[in-house]
């Protein structure tokens, strides 16, 4: 049992949890709790390392033991230390280490989802959820964005980022892949508070690029430069706008709905 927090490992684990820089540089990052650790099993994840306390489930013991049976490096580490690395209140006892893997994009995009600067964590993970269950092709997020690979978006994410491909890149490489889309490249939508045509009556059944901007500022200068199309989610009420998290939610499954039933 690990009972040191100047353990390698340990200490690995931390900066890791801490350090966006590190988890960039190394390509890996961390997963807690048992529902991520079972998402990572569903989906075919391979560990590099597994840490355990004695506080974990049955539910946790038996991925723990799909995990060890494939040849991983399960160890466990006493409570104390398993609390000092959790990002949550009361930690579930599991957390594993993961090398980032580039998953497939697919040959003929039709559903990409553009996030542009978005600085909240939660706001991200949920929306990378959401588009996971939309069965959105591609994510793209740009330079300024925050790090996908953070424990809260990971959180907020709940497995997504096992199911859906995830890729930083600059407008001109997104642009660049929106148009080398053939059959017919990708339309370019961009999400405004208010301007442009009520979403319920655009043709979102186009193959297309659906961009969200900052909760804050909105999209940037350069989406709003490459937009082709404006689109807003009409709001009868008093706000003058909604959650990121929210907004891309209607908008992802306003796409599904044309696609699916129709205007």
């Amino acid at each position: 049992m690990i009972t040191s927090a100047h353990n390698p490992k340990i200490q690995q684990v931390r900066a890791l949890l801490s350090q966006p820089r590190q988890r960039r540089e190394s390509e890996m990052f961390v997963v807690e709790g048992v529902r991520m650790i079972e998402e990572a099993l569903i989906s075919g994840w391979k560990p590099l390392r597994v840490f355990y306390s004695a506080n974990l489930s049955t539910r946790g013991m038996q991925a723990l033991e799909e995990f060890s049976q494939q040849g991983v490096d399960v160890e466990e580490i006493s409570e104390h230390l398993m609390q000092s690395l959790s990002d949550t209140e009361t930690p579930q006892g599991i957390l594993a280490v993961f090398e980032a893997r580039h998953l497939p994009i697919p040959k003929h995009l039709d559903f990409v989802l553009i996030l542009d600067e978005l600085r909240d964590p939660g706001n991200l993970g949920t929306i990378l959820r959401t588009a996971a269950a939309a069965g959105t092709q591609l994510v793209i997020l740009t330079p300024k964005t925050c790090d996908p690979f953070a424990p809260k978006v990971l959180r907020a994410g709940m497995g997504a980022h096992f199911h859906l491909p995830i890729l930083t890149m600059s407008w001109d490489e997104i642009v660049a892949l929106c148009r080398q889309n053939t059959h017919p490249p990708l339309s370019m939508f961009l999400a405004e508070a208010k301007d442009g045509i009520p979403c319920w009556s655009s043709d979102l059944k186009q193959p297309l690029a659906l961009i969200i901007g900052s909760e804050a500022e909105g999209a940037s200068a350069q989406a709003r430069k490459v937009a082709q199309h404006k689109i807003h989610i009409p709001m009868p009420g008093e706000s003058e706008s909604l959650n990121a998290a929210i907004a891309a939610a209607l908008l992802i499954f306003e796409v599904v709905r044309q696609r699916t039933s129709g205007y």
